[in-house]
């Protein structure tokens, strides 16, 4: 990238910045609104600039004006290296501890796990400010922002411009609300000791041991059409593998675009959703929801993605959220 090494007269950055919107916007009305300024302000910087370069940048159109051949080269340029300037100046800004931290994250993790322990957090961490937004599941950008929480296989290094932080296995198992009737099998080939397995009543203790003394057979779930989300395809064939169930012999009912909905509409009995233990954890405490097989490990984690900068995470408290996350994961009571 070219540097400055010695004092070369450089036009006026008001007068560029002027110049730049009009290339941009096509017009000195248009350019003059977007920078708040008068037509006039406008026009005299751009005649300024042109003064200064000794060369004519604009030339009139009809009622209008174009950029001349210099003047398009020379609007590309300050478009370019405002731009970058204008992306390190806010870079630089976040760089302190006081600017605030930019954390997307899934809408579901967001509702259901983070939101709950923000006073928490504050207590643990109050020089962070924090500012979260919700993302789509398994979102890989850091577009402006300076983490982002995601569901993920086991990262093989670190990609470009990031520091990854692994804060926890993920650990998936079906969830269906108290008294849905398991006996509503279609599968007439499932052995009698499965038929005769009846309604899920017991309300299980949360982080006391996991499922019920006697679950049922997890065989039973191929008569019923099993809620899924699109964005965990894999959710019900990485759980039923580990049961030693062929996941083509599983009905896929209705599906949701987002886990959150599919949680709600299993609150509500709609059919038998699946999801990770940590997102279900108040409910399956509160009796609203039961975990008959408890949780099992998958292949997957939950990373935090942050923002690099010269030397490892951008925000000077990037790691001290990290560690506040893995942490309270690592507290989480868990089933199975």
């Amino acid at each position: 990238m070219p540097s400055l090494k010695q004092d070369i007269p450089l036009p006026s950055l008001r007068a560029l910045r002027a110049f730049e919107a009009l290339g941009r916007h096509g017009s000195v009305s248009r350019a003059a609104a977007a920078l708040h300024l008068t037509h006039g302000a406008v026009s005299r910087q751009i005649k300024l600039l042109e003064d200064q370069l000794g060369v004519a940048l604009v030339e009139k159109e009809g009622r209008g004006l174009r950029l001349t051949d210099a003047g398009r080269e020379l609007a590309d340029a300050a478009g370019f290296h405002l731009g970058a300037l204008a992306r390190v100046c806010a870079e630089v800004a976040r760089t302190s501890a006081q600017s605030p931290f930019v954390l997307s994250c899934p809408g579901s993790f967001l509702a259901r796990w983070f939101i709950p322990r923000l006073a928490r957090l504050k207590q643990a961490l109050p020089q962070l400010e924090l500012h979260l937004t919700a993302g789509e599941e398994g979102a890989a950008t850091l577009s402006g922002v300076d983490g982002v929480l995601r569901f993920q296989r086991l990262p093989e290094g670190e990609p470009p411009g990031e520091v990854t932080r692994i804060l926890g296995q993920e650990r998936i198992g079906p969830v269906l609300s108290r008294g849905l009737d398991l006996h509503r099998v279609a599968d007439s080939s499932l052995p009698q000791e499965v038929l005769q397995q009846g309604v899920v009543q017991q309300k299980v203790p949360y982080g006391s041991g996991g499922a019920p003394e006697s679950p049922p057979d997890p065989r039973v779930l191929l008569g019923h059409a099993l809620l899924h989300t699109r964005s965990r395809p894999s959710a019900w064939g990485d759980w039923s593998r580990r049961q030693g169930i062929a996941p083509e012999r599983l009905t896929m009912g209705q599906g949701f675009e987002h886990l959150n909905y599919l949680l709600e509409a299993t609150l509500v009995g709609l059919g038998i959703g699946i999801a990770p233990d940590y997102l279900v954890e108040e409910d399956v405490r509160a009796g609203r929801l039961v975990a008959p097989w408890g949780f099992v490990a998958t292949d997957a984690c939950l990373v935090l993605g942050l923002a690099a900068g010269p030397r490892g995470a951008r925000h000077p408290l990037a790691n001290d959220l990290a560690d506040w996350l893995a942490a309270e994961l690592a507290e989480a009571p868990v089933l199975g």
